[in-house]
């Protein structure tokens, strides 16, 4: 597959969030990004190897991938960005609230203050998602947003990750719930073993390569795409 570059975001401290769409293009997109905690290389670790493995592939897949959406929380080891917000609870979602739990999940003073999260949200207005996949760590499970329930079962049958589509605490200005209510496309949240378990980022990758990988060789993201 051929990617482009796409123009790139800013983040609070200005630095570049890069974004590449392939060269195949369609009314609706397959997104893949990680990085929307910082702290969670894994994630970051998973979608860097699949990507690579996709510019080796031939297939015709109108996608658009986000290596890194947080890209200061990400240099700095931080969930949160240079604001000290969690950009996973700052979207524009009906259900978002100013308070949080703990400090970690500061949802910022308004939905979209962030300059990451408008930069998405840009993207998601230009090029239409049909699906997103967007990989974090935390513990093993496969969280599904939406009408993907069975390619949540698909993965899990590869990887052996439990299937939930609650995580068991509120989420208000998640993706999850962005990506299913406001856009009406499913979404995928894959939650990866963090090295604390000790486990290697190789090793995260290698228990989940079949996972990822038969997603596009079996075409289970077709249907998405209509």
């Amino acid at each position: 597959m051929n990617f482009t570059e796409l123009r790139s975001g800013s983040s609070v401290e200005g630095s570049e969030i890069k974004a590449f769409r392939s060269e195949t293009q369609g009314d609706k997109y397959v997104y893949l990004m990680a990085g929307v905690h910082g702290d969670e290389v894994e994630g970051v670790y998973v979608v860097d190897q699949l990507f690579q493995w996709l510019k080796e592939q031939d297939f015709e897949i109108p996608m658009v991938v986000i290596p890194v959406l947080n890209v200061d929380g990400y240099r700095a080891g931080t969930r949160v960005n240079s604001h000290g917000v969690d950009l996973n609870r700052n979207l524009n979602t009906e259900c978002w609230e100013s308070e949080a739990s703990e400090a970690k999940y500061f949802p910022g003073s308004a939905p979209l203050s962030e300059p990451e999260n408008q930069y998405l949200i840009k993207l998601f207005e230009k090029f239409t998602p049909g699906l997103i996949l967007t990989v974090h760590s935390w513990k093993p499970i496969v969280n599904y947003n939406g009408d993907c329930e069975d390619l949540a079962k698909f993965m899990a049958e590869r990887n052996g990750y439990e299937i939930a589509d609650d995580i068991g605490y509120p989420t208000p200005g998640s993706l999850g719930t962005y990506g299913s209510v406001n856009l009406k496309c499913p979404v995928m949240t894959f939650e990866c073993p963090t090295l604390s378990d000790e486990i290697t980022l190789k090793q995260v990758w290698q228990e989940n390569e079949s996972a990822f990988k038969d997603i596009f060789n079996a075409e289970q993201y077709e249907r998405f795409l209509i």
